[in-house]
Formats: structure tokens, C-alpha cells, sequence
């Protein structure tokens, strides 16, 4: 008899190991966000990250974040979240805070003024990484979980400049326009450094090629406003810009150089599809590698660099195919030069020696590096007969007004 009741016992442990096997995981995350995950490392976190835009995929800079938000989570096989049309305000608060509640371990915003509400979500979220673009504080706000990235993006821009010069001189060469004619016009968001260094390293790249280029720039007063963006490249065409590139967010410059036939150069993405006849090349920074990277700081129990700067090297800076029906000849020959020169340090954007403020070479510059509410102006930045932009933090802090540039509309809003 005991043998019988032993054996029973034995049949049902049997059956039981067998119900324990592999059953399906469940898993309520939209399917778009299951990507197959590579084999977690021995005690590996799991990750979910949770994405604060300023606006939606009709943004050209905020498409730019959501492709690269897409592609990162997708490849690292997690789930992640995305808010878009956040303002830069307590609702970016409010976003983050909606995040944390919802899982997310890492949560990310895009925008310059979503800055201070991110620093007050990671103080009351200390479990949690908060990561911000274009910001300037965490190297001086000391929070272990709050960190700051951009990238060399005037690299990018500089090239883009190198094809804009090299449009100009085709024209030139053609009888369309004089050297003296060589007028760019470019469309900025707001007086910031960010857009100071952007539309600098545009030029300087553009006048490297052509000697005689001059620039004119206006400015929105807003990131996103395609009424705002039309209109201020309308007005430089009116004002014989023969070529208009931009900072700012919308297809309104594109498509008011396309109606006017004027070459265009563009910014985060290719807006060839709304500009075939005038549009040349576009720069962005790709931010696919830094969302991997801190998905896999998170992930592996590593930490995150408070400064992240992005650059050739990382992927982070990048060119669209040129559009070869307008560009010029030899423009991707001139580009690759001087990508290649950049990548090797014999080459940089600010150098000293190819710009002048107020008809002299800069020799020092105080820059506003630790930013405080009155935007002093506290580390030199000038060495080597450069200026060391992005070096001393992330974001850019570029803000010298050159000889060549005249700018237009400064007292907006």
C-alpha cells in the first residue's frame, strides 16, 4: 500500500513541474513598444522611459526627438511613453510627475524651458533619472539623478553653411548675383545662445567658401509658428537674401522659399518633399545614441553623465543626402574636407582667426557658462585661437555678435 501511495505522490509532483513551465508573458504596452529584448544582464533593471515634448510630429524639431525616441526604445526591446504638445510650464511638471506614476524610470523633455520643472520632478523624485536637452543647469544644480545633454551641432551647421557657400558662389559664377550680392538670410527663434551659435557656425561655414558672404537674420519669438516663420522669410527675400536657412520649427520658411525660388537650407530634417526645387541639405543632431545610452546607464546601474555632449564620433551629429539637383557641383566633395578636418582637430568652427567683433580678432571672451538668473558672463573660453564652444558644459553658450551679421527684429514679444 505504501508503495502505491508513493507512487501517486510521485505522478503528481510530475504533473505539477509540468504546469509550471514558460506560460505567455502578458503585456499591456501598445505592440509598436514590444520589440524583442536582447538577454538582460545578471541583476539588469528593467526600463521604462517616458518622453515630454514641447510639440507633436508636426514640429520638425520634436518629429526629430520622437523618430529617435522610437528607434532607441524599439531597439533596446522596453517600453516607453510619449507626451507631446507640453508647454513650457507646470504642465511639464505635471508630465513628468504622470510619468513616474506610470512606471517610468527614466523621463526625458525636449525643450529649453521645461528645464526648471524637470530639476523640481527630479528633486521630488530622487528614484528617478530626469534627462533634458538643450538645458544648462545640472552641472551646476548638483542633483545625482537630474542630467543635461546636447551636441556639436554647430559642427553639423557649419557644414551646412559649407553648401550654402557653395550655392552662392555657383550663383555668382552663373551672373544671378554679384559677390557683393551674396546675401543669407535666416530665420531664428529667439535671442539665445543656442540659436546665436547655430546661425554663427551656419554663416561661418557658408563665408569659408565664399569670402563675400553677408547675413541677415530676424527672429519669431517662438520655437513653432508657421505664420511667424513665412512671414520672416518673406521678409529677407524682400530684402534680397538670395538663400534663407533657419532655426525654427515649422515648414514656413521652406515652403516661402520654394514659392519664391530661393535655395533654402533646413534644419532637423530634409524638407525636400515641400521644397524639391530649392532645397539643398539639412543638419540635426541624432538622438538616438544618447537615448540608448542612458537606457543602458539605467539599465546596467551606471551612472549618467551630468553633461552629455553628442558629436561626430557618437552619431549624435549628422547631415541629410544632398538634394544633388540643386546643390552645387562639388559641394559633397567640399563637405567631406572639412568633416574630415573636424573630426581630426585641425579644423574649428570658431576659429579666431576667421571672424572679428567690432573689426577685431577675440583674444579672451567671458561666456555665461553657470548660469544664474542674471546670465553672467564667468569663464573665458577663448584659448588656442579658438572658441571652445560646448566644452565647459553641453549646451551651447556661443553668444558673440560677429562682423557680417546684422540682425533684424531683435525687440520681439
Amino acid at each position: 500500500m505504501k508503495k502505491i501511495i508513493a507512487l501517486l505522490l510521485a505522478l503528481v509532483m510530475v504533473f505539477a513541474l509540468a504546469a509550471c513551465g514558460e506560460k505567455p508573458v502578458e503585456n499591456n504596452a501598445p505592440a509598436e513598444n514590444n520589440a524583442p529584448a536582447e538577454a538582460p544582464a545578471e541583476n539588469a533593471v528593467t526600463v521604462k522611459v517616458g518622453f515630454i515634448f514641447l510639440h507633436d510630429e508636426n514640429s520638425t524639431y520634436d518629429l526629430n526627438f520622437i523618430k529617435a525616441a522610437e528607434e532607441a526604445c524599439k531597439a533596446a526591446g522596453i517600453e516607453y511613453i510619449l507626451k507631446t504638445n507640453v508647454p513650457e510650464g507646470q504642465e511639464c511638471y505635471d508630465a513628468a510627475a504622470e510619468l513616474v506614476d506610470e512606471g517610468c524610470n527614466i523621463v526625458f523633455a525636449d525643450s529649453f524651458g521645461h528645464e526648471d520643472y524637470m530639476i523640481q520632478a527630479a528633486k521630488d523624485f530622487p528614484n528617478v533619472q530626469f534627462c533634458h536637452a538643450t538645458g544648462t543647469k545640472a552641472h551646476t544644480e548638483n542633483i545625482a539623478n537630474y542630467h543635461n545633454a546636447f551636441a556639436s551641432i554647430y559642427e553639423g551647421r557649419y557644414l551646412a553653411g559649407i553648401a550654402a557657400g557653395m550655392k552662392l558662389n555657383q550663383m555668382i559664377e552663373e551672373g544671378k548675383i554679384s559677390a557683393e550680392e551674396a546675401k543669407i538670410g535666416y530665420v531664428g527663434a529667439f535671442t539665445y545662445a543656442e540659436v546665436i551659435s547655430g546661425y554663427t557656425s551656419f554663416f561661418l561655414g557658408a563665408r569659408s567658401v565664399c569670402p563675400s558672404a553677408t547675413m541677415e537674420v530676424t527672429f519669431t519669438g517662438s520655437w513653432y509658428d508657421q505664420a511667424l516663420e513665412t512671414e520672416g522669410a518673406q521678409k529677407l527675400i524682400d530684402r534680397n537674401c538670395v538663400l534663407i536657412s533657419q532655426h525654427a520649427d515649422s515648414l514656413g520658411a521652406p515652403s516661402a522659399c520654394e514659392a519664391a525660388g530661393v535655395p533654402n537650407v533646413s534644419y532637423n530634417g530634409s524638407t525636400e518633399e515641400a521644397g524639391p526645387n530649392t532645397y539643398i541639405v539639412a543638419s540635426r543632431i541624432n538622438w538616438a545614441p544618447y537615448f540608448s545610452y542612458i537606457i543602458d546607464c539605467v539599465k546596467n546601474g551606471q551612472a549618467i553623465d551630468t553633461d552629455w555632449t553628442g558629436t561626430f564620433a557618437t552619431g549624435s551629429v549628422e547631415l541629410f543626402p544632398l538634394n544633388e539637383k540643386v546643390a552645387a557641383p562639388g559641394t559633397q566633395e567640399a563637405i567631406d574636407a572639412a568633416k574630415a578636418a573636424l573630426e581630426a582637430g585641425t579644423l574649428h568652427v570658431f576659429a579666431t582667426d576667421t571672424f572679428t567683433k567690432d573689426g577685431a580678432e577675440l583674444t579672451e571672451y567671458l561666456a555665461d557658462v553657470d548660469t544664474d538668473d542674471a546670465f553672467t558672463p564667468d569663464t573665458n573660453v577663448v584659448s588656442d585661437g579658438y572658441f571652445h564652444e560646448s566644452e565647459n558644459r553641453s549646451a551651447p553658450y556661443f553668444d558673440v555678435q560677429i562682423d557680417g551679421i546684422e540682425l533684424l527684429d531683435v525687440n520681439f514679444g
